[in-house]
Parts: structure tokens; sequence; C-alpha cells
């Protein structure tokens, strides 16, 4: 007679979960990991208990020690009127101008990068190959390279250092790698669904619209989280094109760290610093699922 636990032993075979065993190989691993998160956490650590303290007690050089008294005054003072040189408004106003500048960038440069991708995986126009070619150059190009060509552009037409300036900036150079990550994930695409679509008689817009478009979920994701890590990080492009009234975040931020006279107020500048950040946080731990799901689903095939 067979028990039923030998029954179900026997049923699930080989294929049967594995006993874990503490071998010296997976401790290595365990201390790696602990090791590399101990290693990117410590530091935001720092910053967060740091921006929660008062002057007083951070000149004390505790700086792993929680606060002994738990103040927000650093972020507000942060985010509404920490001096970002001779104007005292805070990091609001950066942080408005890198929302302007982000989405229309965003949604200007996956538009025509998932148009460009489709057509060259699709369509196979003449010169596809030559486009493409020059997109992956144009990608391992180093951007100091374009910046005074581009200031001369900008300044003959009449837009430097003004919001369109700075958005066909971030659109003209996020063009190359989201081109080629739709590119890519189009072609592990069944040809057959274009085919079946060019016989129903869909024309370049109504297949792109209506059966690419609602298969690049993933793909799109990819793209954005990408964009927007891209674009709010973004220090050169912003203090380089935008202009004095458009600045972003990320350039008030090196003005309140950099622009301060007298006594260096840590806690304000570690709160300015987190709230810089948040965005690109967000984005990550609110779409990691999609990222990865993105990534596997195409963006790396070629």
């Amino acid at each position: 007679m067979t028990t039923p636990s030998s029954v179900t032993s026997a049923m699930q075979g080989p294929t049967g979960r594995k006993p874990q065993h503490l071998t010296p190989g997976r401790i290595g691993l365990y201390l790696f990991l602990i090791i590399a998160a101990l290693f990117f956490l410590l530091p935001l650590y720092v910053m967060l208990v740091t921006s929660f303290k008062s002057m007083p007690e951070i000149r004390q050089g505790n700086i792993f020690a929680f606060p002994q008294m738990w103040s927000a005054d650093a972020w507000v003072q942060a985010w509404s009127s920490a001096c970002t040189g001779l104007e005292c408004g805070g990091i609001s106003v950066g942080f408005w101008n890198s929302v302007k500048i982000l989405i229309p960038s965003m949604i200007l440069s996956i538009l025509i990068s998932s148009l460009t991708g489709y057509a060259l995986s699709f369509w196979r126009v003449k010169g596809a190959n030559v486009l493409f070619a020059v997109l992956l150059l144009g990608a391992f190009i180093p951007y100091q390279v374009f910046i005074y060509p581009l200031v001369l552009i900008y300044r003959d037409i009449g837009i430097y250092s003004t919001l369109p300036c700075i958005i066909i900036t971030h659109t003209v150079f996020g063009l190359p790698v989201l081109t080629l990550l739709f590119r890519n994930y189009y072609s592990s695409l069944p040809m057959e669904l274009f085919k079946a679509a060019r016989i129903d008689g869909a024309g370049l817009w109504q297949i792109f619209f209506l059966l690419m478009i609602p298969m690049s979920i993933p793909i799109l994701v990819v793209a954005s989280i990408l964009q927007v890590t891209g674009i709010w990080n973004d220090f050169l492009f912003g203090v380089v094109f935008a202009g004095r009234e458009n600045f972003p975040m990320t350039v008030q931020l090196n003005n309140i760290v950099n622009s301060t006279q007298g006594e260096k107020l840590y806690n304000v500048n570690m709160a300015a610093t987190i709230l810089t950040a948040l965005v690109p946080l967000i984005v990550y731990f609110g779409s990691g699922r999609w990222f990865v799901r993105g990534i596997t689903a195409g963006a790396v095939k070629g």
C-alpha cells in the first residue's frame, strides 16, 4: 500500500522543490547582496536623518544617529524659501520647470521613436539601414560634442534659452536609444500580424495606432522610465539651453547647495536633494515590474 504522501511525492517526480542548503557559495552571494544594499542605502539613510535634524544637532557630528527631536522645518524651507542665488523661492520653482520640460519632451520623443522603430521593423523603406546606423552612431557620441553647434543653431533661429529650446534638445537626444528599443521590440513581434492587417486593408497609421500601440505597453513603460530618469536628472542641458526662467530642479539644487553664504544648512541641502530625486524614485518603485517585463519582452532582442 502506498501512502498519500508517497503518491504526492511520486507525482511531483524530479520537478519537486529541492531542499535549500546554505552552501558556501550561497552564503557568499547573500553577503555580497547585503554589502551592495548597504553601499547604496547608507548614503540615503544619512541624508534622510540629517534632513530631520536641527543645525546644533548636526554640528555634534553624529551623522548616523537618529534625530533627538524630529523636525520637518528643513523640508519646508527647502521647498518654499531656500535661496537659489538672488531669489529665495525654494526648489518648488525648479520642480514645476522640470515638469514643464519633462512632459512634452517625453511625449514627443516616445511618439517619434516608436513610429520610427515601427517603420524600420515592418515597412522596409529605402535607406532604412543607413538611417538606423546614423541613429546608433548618435547614441554613442558624447553629448558635449553637440553643445556648441546647437547653441549657434538655436541662437540663429531665435529660440536659445527658451522652453522650446530645452524640449527640442531632450527630444532629439532621446531618439537614438528609444528608436533602438522600439525597433528591437517590434522585430520580436510576429510578422503574420502585420501581414494580416495589410490584407484587411489597414494602412501605416491604422496598423500603428490600432495594432502596434496596444501591444507596446511594456516597452512604452520602459521608454517612459528611461526618459523620466534622463530628463529629470539632467543638469548639463538644463543649465545651457533652458534659460534662467526655466532652470530645472537639478540646476536649482546646485544653486541652493553652492550659493549659500555663511553657515552651510546641511539639513536644508539634504532635504532639497531628496526632493529632487523623489520623482525618479517613485517612478522606479511604482513601475519596476513593468520595466522588467518590457526588457524581457523584446527590448534587448535583435
